[in-house]
């Protein structure tokens, strides 16, 4: 951005005229200027010339690339260039996802004099918990948001890669409403157990008379989807002799209906995703090389529930909002802890699974471990039996003796019976268990 011999009331009158909030900035991070939409988005009346813009947006008392932040004006300051981050910033709302744009702005002798910063709310996610949408704050979860957010402006072709039951679908939704076909539909296809002659039916539509009970024209989804986005999930389970013609219609822009003679163009943004691994697939020739590289324009990585672990009682929150209706229910603190510490094979939707389940499970307002697993403790058990489910939960490694003591322990609580029953169970013999448990007992619990 050249702005030659204009100073800096003249920069800041130009940036009033913009809609975006934007601020000022010189080498040293503190701000020298905000515009109007700043000023009255975030700012609430304080004073914000001379501060520094890390103290503003993270309250942060050092630059962010020193607090373990990426920092898009230091970025600048090496390249020269514009550079955008995503960040999580403090605003009279609370945290919020807000996408960072710095631009250099040089003087008449082609030195950079200053530094403006653009910001941009994003509102398809949240921070916080919230009854719809996605949610996240974590490292990964930012990581995709980013990529996310620069993809969504475009027509680019987006594919969507994770486990099931990470929310593909509802990342594909951020898609379109970030993107400029917003305004348009959304149209979601499973393409898991399509037929051929369904998937031509469902994705093409057909003419009266196509085919014995067709009595009536049917719109199919990809005209559905005009002027929107198709959402083609799972597409990794489309047989070879379909992805023939999904390219066909990706490659000519054009279709037509089962049974009709006229050529329809097709006009949406697409988007698929898949938990199957293509690019092996294509190696082995289960998918094709030319289809892959069509949908694959902008690959983004869909974290899994074990890549966010930060997320889960934020996102244990939000589906308590979305289940609870008018009870006010929340999670004991052994109960998120329990939560924290689980493994997901399901991800994500399998927690949202165990708080559904929980809430019907609580009579009161509080959500204990109890009713987040069939297999814990009913209230009435004995603390001693309660604890050993929990015997492995630790914060450092154990040694090799403290951890046979405790498997011992547990163990006795948990099943109980006859040591000969229980040394057959261990295939251990019955003196080698009568040691252990001797030696066990002799231990104060630690």
């Amino acid at each position: 951005m050249n702005h030659p011999n204009k100073s800096l009331p003249e920069l800041l009158s130009f940036l009033d005229g913009r809609a975006e909030p934007c601020i000022v900035m010189d080498a040293d991070f503190r701000i020298v200027a905000a515009n109007r939409a700043y000023s009255r988005e975030f700012a609430q009346g304080r004073p914000l010339v001379g501060r520094h813009c890390y103290e503003v947006s993270h309250h942060f008392t050092v630059p962010c690339d020193q607090a373990g932040e990426s920092c898009p004006l230091r970025m600048s300051q090496e390249s020269g260039q514009l550079q955008r981050v995503l960040h999580l910033h403090h605003t009279p709302r609370g945290e919020e996802h807000v996408d960072v744009e710095t631009t250099p702005v040089r003087d008449a002798n082609g030195d950079i004099a200053w530094f403006v910063e653009t910001l941009r709310v994003v509102k398809q996610a949240s921070s916080r918990p919230t009854a719809e949408g996605l949610v996240g704050r974590s490292p990964g979860f930012n990581r995709m948001l980013a990529l996310l957010m620069r993809v969504a402006p475009t027509d680019a072709a987006v594919l969507l890669l994770g486990e099931t039951g990470t929310g593909k679908e509802l990342v594909a939704q951020l898609l379109h409403e970030a993107g400029k076909r917003a305004a348009g539909p959304f149209v979601a296809v499973d393409c898991s157990g399509l037929t051929e002659t369904l998937f031509e039916s469902e994705l093409f539509g057909y003419e009266k008379g196509a085919f014995t009970g067709a009595n009536h024209r049917k719109v199919g989804l990809i005209e559905a989807a005009s002027g929107g986005t198709l959402f083609l999930d799972e597409v990794g389970d489309i047989p070879l002799p379909l992805q023939v013609k999904l390219l066909r219609l990706l490659e000519t822009g054009t279709y037509r209906r089962v049974g009709g003679i006229e050529t329809l163009r097709s006009d949406f943004r697409l988007v698929c995703a898949t938990h199957r691994d293509l690019r092996e697939m294509v190696e082995r020739e289960a998918f094709r090389r030319d289809l892959y590289h069509r949908i694959s324009v902008f690959p983004i990585a869909v974290p899994s529930l074990a890549e966010r672990t930060e997320d889960i009682p934020l996102l244990a929150d939000s589906f308590l909002k979305r289940v609870a209706g008018e009870r006010h229910l929340h999670l004991s603190p052994a109960a998120a802890e329990a939560l924290r510490r689980r493994r997901y094979a399901g991800n994500i939707r399998e927690l949202r699974n165990l708080i559904e389940r929980a809430s019907i499970l609580a009579d009161g307002d509080e959500i204990t471990p109890a009713h987040l697993d069939p297999d814990a403790p009913a209230s009435g058990t004995p603390p001693a039996a309660a604890a050993a489910g929990t015997a492995f939960i630790v914060d450092e490694p154990l040694g090799l003796d403290e951890l046979e003591t405790r498997y011992v322990r547990w163990v006795q609580q948990r099943f109980g019976g006859d040591r000969k029953s229980l040394a057959a169970r261990l295939k251990v013999g019955t003196r080698t268990l009568y040691r252990k448990l001797k030696a066990a007992a002799s231990q104060p619990p630690r």
